[in-house]
């Protein structure tokens, strides 16, 4: 039930010792502060090395090929390898567990990418339709995908898109490439801050491979696991396993394929993130532990600073609950502002990072976007507010036992 007179008086008690109630709320608000920034910097550093490192889709497998260094079946060491469409046919054929499979083939030599006049030396690539999934950190902004039914028709970077064609829309334009010329259609912009990956044009790989690669060779390819049927590491090794068999190439060589399992690169990746993530945890616990001994430090003194207008209280007839929950509600509302604004300018300082990041077109390579999880931010204010609360009951408990002659005693 509301009562008006306790936080009457209350307010009164807090104006007459202004000093005292601005120190014990800075405590809180500094605490709660100071968790929100860290847990806010330590999120940023985790979504910018994930956006710096973890380029492709986590379940997917790279594959390269090398020179074999072992002999076998009377085949020498040194021999160059090089992966076929055969041999991805195969693969997926023959190996279960894989969700999506895409080659990856590039344009070698001197060349020039050009549109009406404007020209310049893109890199050009060939993939299907399921290198796209792979590749999360290509986002379109315009336009769409290569899709199952392309021929001729490509796509391009925004950066290809700003040099080649400036404000104008690209999309059903063409451009020319070693005097073949290709339809854009669409334009995709690259979030991760690798160099170059804003600078590639794509094409269809069977289009690639019948105009620029009819041997039918493939540079690399990739595959995305069914992490429900089979793990990333286990199918690695079978693909593995079975590209030796068809190469011919001895079971220990390890230098005749190579690969890039970003499941693997992705789980260290969180456990240095989890580390980081505990370590701010527990500086910021220490944070708020020292706020809530700051509380109870503060409402002693409270207690022993109004140990005569206690006494006085429970001579006219005031009840130890009414004395208890008096510097409770106090104790409380303190704490409760305090961490309501701490919380709020903790929220209010990382949207102001994220602003300026934005405004600035800012890229920070390993740190990006710092947020923090409003839930976790709540629990924590909640969490101080209860310790403050929990402080404060000691020494009301202490106060409201008292007894009047003996408080009355006191100067």
């Amino acid at each position: 039930m509301f009562d008006l007179d306790k936080w009457e008086e209350i307010f009164n008690t807090l104006q007459k010792n202004k000093l005292r109630t601005v120190l014990t709320a800075f405590g809180v608000f500094w605490g709660i502060l100071m968790l929100i920034i860290l847990l806010g910097a330590s999120q940023g550093l985790q979504n910018g090395v994930a956006k710096s490192m973890l380029l492709d889709a986590t379940n997917s497998i790279w594959f390269f090929t090398g020179r074999t260094s072992i002999p076998y079946k009377g085949m020498p060491p040194g021999r160059s390898l090089q992966f076929t469409e055969e041999d991805l046919k195969a693969i997926e054929e023959n190996i279960e567990g894989i969700e999506v499979m895409s080659p990856e083939n590039w344009l070698n030599g001197n060349y020039t990418v050009s549109y009406h006049g404007q020209a310049s030396p893109f890199t050009v690539y060939g993939a299907d339709e399921d290198y796209f999934p792979i590749k999360v950190t290509f986002r379109y902004i315009n336009g769409r995908p290569i899709n199952h039914n392309d021929n001729i028709e490509g796509r391009k970077g925004d950066r290809v898109s700003e040099v080649l064609f400036g404000d104008e829309d690209p999309i059903g334009k063409y451009i020319r490439i070693k005097d073949v010329h290709f339809k854009v259609v669409g334009v995709y912009h690259f979030d991760g801050t690798a160099f170059g990956q804003g600078e590639r044009i794509y094409i269809p790989f069977s289009t690639f491979q019948r105009t620029f690669n009819p041997n039918g060779s493939v540079t690399l390819f990739a595959v995305a696991t069914d992490q429900a049927v089979i793990t990333g590491k286990e199918l690695e090794q079978r693909i593995l396993k079975y590209l030796a068999k068809r190469h011919i190439v001895h079971p220990d060589d390890n230098q005749a394929f190579w690969t890039h399992n970003q499941e693997e690169q992705y789980n260290q990746v969180m456990g240095l993130m989890t580390g980081i993530k505990s370590f701010v945890w527990v500086i910021g616990v220490l944070t708020l532990f020292a706020g809530i001994i700051g509380i109870s430090n503060i409402m002693i003194i409270v207690v022993k600073d109004r140990t005569r207008e206690i006494g006085v209280r429970k001579a006219v007839g005031a009840t130890p609950g009414s004395i208890v929950s008096l510097i409770l509600q106090e104790s409380v509302f303190v704490t409760g502002v305090a961490g309501y604004l701490g919380l709020l300018t903790g929220i209010m300082a990382l949207e102001g990072v994220n602003h300026l990041l934005e405004m600035g077109g800012a890229d920070i390579e390993f740190f990006s976007r710092p947020e923090v999880n409003l839930n976790v931010a709540i629990s924590a204010t909640l969490v101080l507010i209860i310790a403050g609360a929990l402080a404060g009951l000691v020494p009301a408990i202490k106060a409201s036992r008292i007894k009047p002659v003996e408080a009355l005693k006191e100067q």
